[in-house]
């Protein structure tokens, strides 16, 4: 059965090019997104993989770990990490999983049958610190996925599981929210001294809430 969100993120063992981990061992109390790659030396995995590193100081920022995963061996993963500090300029700095075996793959559902019954598709996994699936993401082999997303998607997440608010559509950090509908007029007086807009009962927006 496919994982679902709100699923606890299943644990496992395996062999990274930072080392041997436990999953939830190494995921500590930090967010993770676990995310697989179709195969090694392949050109959109290599621009996916330099981007990511790329992204590393706004990962921590919001204290995100990234994790990589390909059905290919340990020794690959290291020949291939030269690559893309060659080709994208920012040397790769979080581990990738060897899964040669596909255990991992096969626990998560990576491998879709009827796209490739060898291959791991583009899967996104986002993982909170109480290690229960917070979103998946599920692109083919062929387009490339926008890590830009994924980060606006942490901050969304991580407000939202801070306050009673959910966040528009296209919403970026900063922008304004909406009071969820389980907040009643009055609780939200008590939050929103300052009052919100509300074009329908329903619909009501407030500034993005700090802290």
């Amino acid at each position: 059965m496919a994982l679902q969100l709100g699923d606890i993120a299943p644990d496992f063992e395996a062999d990274t090019t930072e080392g041997h981990i436990r999953f939830h061992e190494w995921a500590g109390d930090s967010w993770v997104v676990l995310f697989s790659h179709p195969k090694n030396f392949t050109p959109v995995c290599t621009t996916e993989l330099g981007y990511t590193s790329k992204l590393k100081p706004e990962f921590d920022k919001r204290n995100v770990k990234a994790i990589g995963l390909s059905v290919d061996p340990l020794a690959s993963h290291e020949k291939w990490a030269d690559d893309i500090k060659e080709t994208q300029g920012h040397a790769l700095n979080f581990p990738l999983i060897a899964d040669p075996e596909r255990k991992v793959a096969d626990l998560y559902g990576m491998i879709h049958p009827n796209a490739s019954d060898t291959l791991t598709v583009r899967s996104v996994f986002i993982v909170g610190p109480d290690k229960k699936i917070k979103l998946t993401l599920t692109y083919p082999a062929s387009t490339g996925r926008n890590f830009d997303e994924v980060l606006r998607v942490i901050d969304s997440l991580q407000l939202t599981s801070k306050h009673q608010v959910a966040t528009p559509v296209n919403w970026k950090n900063g922008e304004d929210v909406i009071i969820v509908p389980s907040v009643s007029d009055e609780d939200a007086k008590k939050k929103y001294p300052n009052g919100w807009t509300a074009p329908r009962p329903y619909l009501r927006i407030v500034p993005q809430p700090q802290g």
